[in-house]
């Protein structure tokens, strides 16, 4: 199988001759210049033969246009940080306005796409990173979006009919370039920063109508939900063929979201150190500290829970980039030594 027969079977539940995997992380260090970020995010996935590409643009790519103010640094595992929120009133929704996808922090992401594809393009599976509305909402405000949603929300939603708009326009250029798909992400669809009464108000019609200008589109959509306690019942029923999620520390497990829904799992890998009940750090990831025995029963524990169809592995969010070299050949190994039962 070549990678793209590989995850389309994995996405279909389909025998695969062996499981995807992909190990994202952010290139901190690169970031900020399309070209080298593409070449070093190429570069990786050649080096350990990974399936799939998920582009590493900074976190606030989706914002600086808008106004936020960002402290870059340009190192490896220290992302660029807010400095000052563009939304510090809430008469400032009302400034917000649509943006093309080809000028300013969005442009360059829009070249990171060009990059890539004309690296890869039908040899390696790549699908460009974007935030749901509510989510770069939260990224313009910070936490004071949940005030100014009660305080004015007709002003809020336009703001975000606004964000949806100019989030399409980016879908729509990354479709021309070439992309495969999206990984869509929400970090606002956790009942720890709001109700789900809330979510369903003011996330998912602008979630849906973003997603529903590229489901037909592109064949590899992906919806992560981060953080803890999280709307997985509302996410899962999303028009995408994948879910990931935190589900090495987060519900629901791979085992359990099999009964949830038949969509394909993105994830299987713990990419956070692991914490005792009072959240005490107790030790680092296993991807960092582990040993390859350790990450190989970890990485089969997971193919395992999911009877080795329908997963994709992959971290629960981006992974760090202290992991060392052998241990993500070990990753890279486990999947290729995983015998489906089938054939055994």
């Amino acid at each position: 199988m070549n990678k793209f027969e590989r995850i389309k079977a994995a996405l279909n539940f389909e025998e695969v001759d062996q499981i995807p995997v992909n190990l994202w992380m952010h290139l901190s260090a690169v970031d900020q210049n399309p070209k080298s970020l593409a070449l070093a995010q190429v570069e990786y996935a050649r080096k350990y033969n990974f399936d799939f590409i998920k582009l590493m643009p900074f976190g606030l790519y989706c914002v600086e246009d808008w106004g936020v103010e960002v402290e870059y640094f340009s190192q490896v595992n220290k992302p660029p940080v807010v400095k000052k929120y563009a939304i510090e009133k809430v008469e400032d929704w009302a400034k917000l306005e649509v943006l093309p996808p080809i000028y300013g922090t969005y442009g360059k992401q829009l070249q990171l796409t060009k990059y890539v594809a004309a690296e890869v393009k039908n040899e390696i599976p790549f699908v460009q990173t974007i935030f749901s509305p509510l989510t770069v909402a939260r990224k313009l405000g910070g936490d004071r979006l949940i005030l100014d949603m009660k305080e004015n929300p007709d002003l809020v939603k336009a703001a975000l009919e606004i964000i949806t708009e100019t989030t399409i326009n980016f879908v729509k250029a990354n479709i021309d370039i070439g992309i495969d798909g999206f990984f869509f992400a929400t970090q606002c669809a956790t009942t720890d920063f709001m109700t789900k009464e809330e979510y369903e108000e003011f996330g998912v019609p602008y979630d849906l109508k973003v997603i529903e200008s590229y489901h037909d589109k592109t064949f590899f959509n992906i919806a992560h939900m981060h953080g803890n306690n999280i709307m997985f019942d509302t996410i899962s029923k999303y028009p995408v063929n994948c879910l990931n999620w935190h589900d090495r520390w987060s519900s629901p497990t791979i085992a359990e979201a099999r009964k949830l829904t038949d969509k394909c799992i993105l994830g299987g890998m713990r990419e956070v150190p692991y914490y005792d009940t009072n959240k005490n750090f107790i030790k680092n990831s296993l991807l960092i500290d582990g040993t390859i025995p350790e990450i190989e029963e970890h990485i089969l524990e997971a193919i395992n829970e999911a009877e080795g169809k329908g997963i994709i592995l992959g971290p629960g969010c981006v992974a760090s980039q202290n992991i060392p070299e052998k241990n993500i050949y070990a990753v890279r190994r486990s999947v290729v030594q995983y015998v489906p039962q089938t054939l055994v």
